[in-house]
């Protein structure tokens, strides 16, 4: 950064959007139009709606407290049910207390689904429930039984609670591995619905790395064709669901003048229009109404960040990007005359999004968090410029120099720490001083954002010019074929997932669960967006289904 380090900003001597020594990119434009900006800015519940709502999540309430006969099996299975349905939040406290009866409890069952299910729901909470637990159903030669195959459910639930493992748990490994190759040919021969559809989604997409408000709404479609379903629970999750979507629906249509008012579609053209994405991408991280205001400062955050993201990669000359990261170093109104003109308007509308954020929580006396989210943005510039170097100089770097700087322009240390702005109370100084400092949660979450990235997406970087990606790196270190490189980059993908089971089993002292839980949720939509494709720059039909059963369709009650 040497080339960064002198104290005087001189002026661009280009104010003009000329392509001269300009990298062509050319990215789609917005699939949705102006369809966000005519939702109303404000949805009416009526006071009859109110009270039913309120008198079904009593019932619920009282369902999870009240004693059942067979109460283990019953209970996992009320709150597992609780969990998909996405209406969990309301309950935390009654979940919590059930949980941690049932850890307390001697258990010898020798049930699969049920041992499977209490496993992954004590794991899911934190409870550090022991994977030995599983060696009962292994026969001799300590090979899980040939009974087990024809146990459909027991099998899925072990798929699942498979995929909450942490380093070193060989016995979930070898659960893995028997359970994808039973459900597959169990699929075909031994499945009815609806198990036949929740073995083919947990293939795709286990429960560990879905994102609930997706999950949720793909589950209640699922429950209600469940002969045995509870009509209050269906009707509790329905209702909330929709009454959910109503305020993410203000929200968006709010966040979409604000998008609409800077005119980045017309003046800033070679930037990717990702606005009803990036909104669907932080509603993966929190969606509960309590974080109303978080979602909207984060959405607006993730968004200037990729307009940042394609100035540097994608339009900005070597000096002016050299300018602009000491600009956004200087964090000062006064740098914007020395600027080019787009990047000007880029600049003043990055620093007002701080600006409102620090109005609003100033007011709550928490403007000490907007320091941080203003250093995260900062640190994100800096690693994009030197991206852009490197760029400039036809340098590849060894995987390790590589990694170091791509973990901060993954973008997923700015966004975690910008995360924890708006959530009230529970986020205190400490907490952001823990995020600052790369805990290995958030470099796990990190690792995953830039490999699954650079994996799908290295092809389409490369024609259009683009600083060498991990896979170019780790080809020309190691001397191995692409295939070869993106093998071993999915299994560093993999170990990043046991980092972050590993360290919500054992979580760091003093950092809250609610905390933690945005950092997996991240990670989350990394797997949901990039699994297949760049999800975001390139939006598919998952991306586009997945916001339209969010967004557009009424849920039918």
């Amino acid at each position: 950064m040497s080339s960064l380090a002198s104290s005087s900003l001189p002026v661009s001597t280009h104010d003009s959007m000329s392509n001269e020594n300009r990298r062509s990119t050319k990215f789609h434009p917005s699939i949705w139009g102006d369809l966000f900006l005519s939702f109303p800015s404000k949805v009416n519940v009526d006071t009859m709606t109110q009270l039913h709502y309120e008198e079904l999540k009593q019932e619920v309430r009282r369902m999870l407290t009240v004693p059942t006969d067979n109460q283990l099996s019953q209970k996992l299975r009320l709150i597992d049910t609780i969990k998909r349905l996405g209406v969990s939040y309301h309950f935390e406290r009654e979940i919590e207390d059930v949980l941690q009866n049932i850890y307390d409890q001697d258990y010898r069952d020798d049930n699969l689904e049920v041992t499977s299910l209490r496993f992954r729901l004590l794991r899911e909470h934190s409870f550090n429930v022991q994977c030995e637990t599983f060696n009962k159903f292994k026969d001799d030669k300590g090979n899980f039984k040939v009974s087990l195959k024809s146990d459909v459910k027991g099998l899925l639930e072990l798929y699942e609670a498979a995929h909450i493992r942490t380093h070193g748990e060989h016995i979930l490994e070898e659960a893995l591995a028997f359970t994808t190759t039973h459900l597959e040919s169990a699929k075909t021969s031994l499945c009815e619905y609806p198990i036949s559809v929740l073995v083919s989604h947990a293939q795709k997409r286990p429960i560990r790395k879905g994102l609930q408000r997706l999950e949720a709404r793909r589950f209640i479609s699922i429950y209600q064709e469940d002969g045995s379903h509870d009509k209050t629970l269906l009707k509790f999750a329905k209702l909330d669901f929709s009454l959910v979507q109503n305020l993410h629906k203000e929200e968006l249509s709010k966040i979409s003048r604000w998008w609409k008012d800077l005119d980045f579609k017309r003046q800033l053209p070679f930037a990717r229009d990702r606005l009803v994405e990036g909104y669907f991408w932080i509603l993966g991280v929190y969606f509960e109404p309590q974080y109303s205001f978080a979602r909207q400062i984060l959405t607006k955050a993730i968004v200037m960040a990729s307009t940042m993201d394609d100035i540097y990669d994608a339009y900005g000359t070597f000096e002016e990007l050299q300018l602009f990261t000491k600009a956004i170093e200087r964090w000062d109104t006064n740098c914007m005359d020395r600027l080019p003109a787009y990047m000007k308007l880029f600049y003043k509308a990055l620093l007002d999004v701080y600006e409102e954020m620090e109005e609003v929580m100033t007011k709550q006396e928490k403007s000490y968090r907007v320091k941080y989210a203003k250093e995260a943005m900062k640190q994100l510039s800096q690693a994009y410029f030197v991206e852009a170097k490197w760029y400039h100089e036809n340098y590849v770097p060894t995987v390790e120099e590589y990694m170091t700087n791509a973990l901060v322009s993954s973008g997923y240390i700015m966004v975690t720490v910008t995360s924890f702005v708006g959530m009230g109370n529970v986020v205190t100084k400490e907490t952001f001083q823990w995020a600052s400092n790369n805990p290995r949660i958030v470099r796990a979450s990190s690792i995953i954002a830039r490999l699954m990235d650079d994996i799908v997406s290295h092809k389409f970087e490369q024609e259009r010019g683009h600083v060498a990606s991990a896979i170019e790196c780790y080809m020309k270190q190691h001397g191995v074929s692409e295939e070869k490189a993106c093998n071993e980059l999915n299994k560093q993908i993999e170990n990043a997932w046991k980092d972050i089971n590993q360290e919500l089993v054992r979580p760091p002292a003093g950092v809250p669960m609610p905390v933690l839980t945005r950092i997996l949720n991240l990670a989350r939509v990394m797997d949901f967006l990039y699994k297949e494709g760049d999800g975001y720059t390139h939006v598919g039909e998952a991306v586009k289904d997945g916001i339209t059963s969010l967004m557009i369709d009424p849920i039918p009650i």
